[in-house]
């Protein structure tokens, strides 16, 4: 196909192929699996990490279930074993944390977005971004492997020195997943990179890049300079574990300590690769549905390259029981609450961006509402962990479950479904119900609070994490858990079904339903096959006066007799 060169990164076609839509243009099932189109990558990374969030749901519905009530005096449960419950929390944690939250913003929604955001045909390199998915796939096959090979009862940290010498389950092919989900990791991030780097249209210049992008560059960093230390180490542990080489052992002469120094040098930083696009996500939808421009741009935008700088230097607030010197301690722990301003920056930015806004509640801004209120909860409860004298008390008790879930279910997945729902229409080309979709942000929001805010109670009062049973006195928050979790289920249920049943039965999506002045509002939803078939107008990101409604299209169109804000 001829194409002719408008600006860097945006590519006309001289020839349109036979459907703009990039959904219906070749949809037999080899054009999706050899597609090199950023958007179809997108959706399929959105459809495997949805599903792997399904199995690692059905594995903590069915924790929960177990703990409704104490093993009997036999030590028999409900319905588990102790080594099956062992298994089932072990998978629950590493399928949500390796295939679902780390990829759920930036592989999905990012793959889908970030191009047409910056005005690009693509990503920088198509067929790299394809291989990071099916590397994905490689190290989702992996953990189904576990599942067939005797599970995986090491807990998600494959801590040394039981995950090396002890555990009689299939310890190496989950490393071996989650070293190849590195690589899918590592590649993604390059890509993004360079994309934002070297494919940017003519004047839009890093400082007019929306926040969203923002938050990818950030994540992105992280991805590329901490995923090899997690995939070296896994790698060590797996040769350990092979050949009885005395890395981490201590009976062969290895530090088993130094497995957790590996460990949490990518995963706190990680934590940041969940949270940071989910924050970038929340900055757009506040901005669109408070009709005003983001206040303190620069300051969102800079507090995530803030964010993830600090986070490579705070992996030690994870260690504090485990014998290191009190001045590192300190140190780290001096440095885990630095990380607090930038986040309140964005809090605060957000907080007044609302203020006196004409709020509009649709379901990606009751989303964000609901990021908001749980964000905050598991921020400051943060506060008790990253101090040394509470969390000699606290640690390795339910209250850092429920800080862990507040910060990154409450704020990863509340920021992702309110991503879902404001790219949906752009993603599908179709409007979904917008009352059941509220009515399921509200139970799903009150199940999850139901399940884990009771948590921070039981462990407070002692209750360790990762216990099969325990004693009667926590039983009735157990009971309290379990019930929250089967609600937040109908809430997420009632979601998916909003969801499907726009696509079978929503209407057509305008160009720009919610009237944002981002460049992927400004092509038709879906977007086209290379997403502009003219090159997009650069501007201010979140000037909102460049819009009008537009009675015709039931949508925003852009304003002909637009002039850019001198205070913008």
């Amino acid at each position: 196909m001829s194409t002719t060169t408008t600006a860097p990164g945006a590519l006309t076609p001289a020839v349109q192929p036979e459907s703009d839509n990039y959904l219906k243009n070749s949809s037999g099932f080899l054009s999706w699996a050899m597609t090199l189109d950023h958007k179809r990558i997108g959706v399929m990374y959105l459809v495997a990490v949805l599903t792997a969030f399904f199995l690692g749901g059905m594995f903590a519905l069915a924790l929960r279930t177990e703990l409704f009530f104490p093993a009997d005096s036999t030590g028999k449960g409900l319905f588990l074993t102790p080594d099956l419950y062992n298994q089932m929390f072990s998978l629950h944690g590493a399928i949500m944390v390796f295939l679902f939250i780390i990829p759920s913003i930036p592989a999905a929604l990012g793959n889908f977005i970030m191009p047409v955001m910056l005005g690009a045909k693509d990503v920088a390199f198509p067929r790299l971004n394809l291989w990071s998915f099916y590397l994905w796939c490689v190290g989702a096959v992996f953990f189904l492997a576990v599942l067939m090979q005797g599970g995986l009862d090491t807990g998600w940290t494959f801590y040394t020195p039981y995950s090396s010498t002890k555990s009689l389950t299939a310890v190496v092919p989950a490393l071996m997943g989650a070293f190849i989900l590195g690589f899918s990791s590592i590649f993604t991030g390059i890509n993004f990179l360079v994309t934002l780097h070297k494919m940017r249209p003519p004047g839009m210049t890093f400082f007019r890049l929306p926040l969203f992008l923002w938050g990818l560059y950030a994540t992105a960093v992280i991805q590329v300079l901490a995923t090899p230390v997690l995939g070296i180490t896994l790698l060590m542990l797996v040769v350990e574990r092979s050949f009885g080489i005395g890395i981490f052992d201590p009976a062969l002469g290895g530090d088993p300590v130094l497995f957790q120094h590996f460990f949490w040098f990518y995963s706190h930083p990680a934590v940041y690769i969940m949270i940071l696009p989910g924050m970038a996500i929340i900055s757009e939808v506040i901005s669109t549905f408070s009709r005003k421009h983001i206040f303190g741009y620069r300051f969102i935008a800079c507090s995530s390259i803030a964010i993830a700088l600090f986070g490579f230097f705070v992996w030690g607030h994870h260690m504090f029981t485990s014998g290191q010197s009190p001045l590192a301690s300190t140190i780290f722990s001096a440095l885990t609450f630095s990380v607090a301003v930038p986040s309140a920056i964005k809090v605060f930015n957000w907080l007044t961006t609302m203020y006196k806004g004409n709020i509009v509640l649709g379901a990606p801004m009751i989303y964000a509402l609901g990021f908001l209120f749980l964000f905050a909860i598991g921020g400051l409860t943060g506060l008790f962990l990253g101090t040394m004298g509470t969390d000699i008390h606290l640690h390795d008790t339910y209250f850092v479950v429920a800080h862990f879930h507040y910060v990154m279910v409450g704020g990863t997945l509340w920021a992702f479904l309110a991503g879902l729902y404001y790219w949906w229409p752009k993603m599908f080309g179709k409007m979904y119900a917008q009352r059941s979709a509220i009515v399921g942000s509200i139970v799903a929001f009150i199940g999850f609070n139901l399940t884990f805010f009771p948590q921070f109670f039981m462990g407070s009062q002692g209750m360790p994490r990762r216990y099969f049973t325990y004693v009667p006195e926590f039983q009735i928050y157990h009971q309290l858990s379990t019930i929250g979790a089967y609600t937040l289920l109908v809430g997420l249920l009632i979601v998916a079904y909003n969801l499907v049943q726009s696509l079978l039965k929503g209407e057509k999506a305008p160009a720009n339903p919610w009237g944002a002045a981002t460049l992927e509002w400004q092509c038709t939803s879906p977007p086209p096959y290379y997403n502009f078939k003219d090159s997009p107008e650069v501007g201010d990101p979140y000037d909102l006066d460049r819009v009008q409604w537009d009675p015709k299209t039931k949508g925003y169109v852009n304003r002909p007799d637009y002039v850019p804000s001198a205070s913008h």
